[in-house]
């Protein structure tokens, strides 16, 4: 399986950042809106798209924040992430208009079950992915940049 790229919005206001509340069998996690990027498609192109699809929400993209990789063999999912190689992009964004929670999804991703704003102290307290840099952004001071292979 090739090495796939993905754009990922972290969008923060008033001390709590924007995420996708997902659901597998009974589990519930969280994570950055954003995804694949498609062929011919820059990944600013593709956080915003990705957006629209996730949070029903035009982005205005920011400056680049954080790189990760994530090779799903090496961490906790990898009885079904073993073939999983993928490098994230992770974007500052603003939303273009004022937040509604009326606004709905374009095209949720199959686990997506909801979005919900999470108040960035409590990002250690949830399941949320990567991890790290839930605690990086709760820390609020900046981390590094590539952030490599975590979970």
């Amino acid at each position: 399986m090739p090495v796939r790229n993905s754009a990922k919005a972290v969008i923060i206001k008033d001390g709590s950042v924007l995420l996708t509340k997902n659901q597998h069998e009974q589990e519930i996690f969280y994570l950055f809106p954003g995804g694949g990027q498609e062929h011919g498609e820059t990944l600013e192109e593709a956080v915003k798209r990705e957006c629209i699809e996730e949070i029903g929400q035009e982005v205005v993209v920011g400056e680049l924040l954080h790189i990760r990789e994530y090779i799903g063999k090496n961490h906790e999912h990898a009885f079904f992430d073993h073939r999983v190689h993928q490098v994230e992009f992770f974007f500052a964004c603003d939303l273009a208009s004022p937040w509604n929670d009326q606004d709905q999804p374009a095209r949720p991703d199959d686990y997506q079950v909801g979005v919900e704003w999470i108040s960035l102290n409590k990002l250690e307290q949830i399941p949320f992915y990567p991890k790290k840099l839930g605690t990086i952004l709760s820390n609020t001071k900046k981390g590094p940049f590539y952030l490599g292979d975590i979970n």
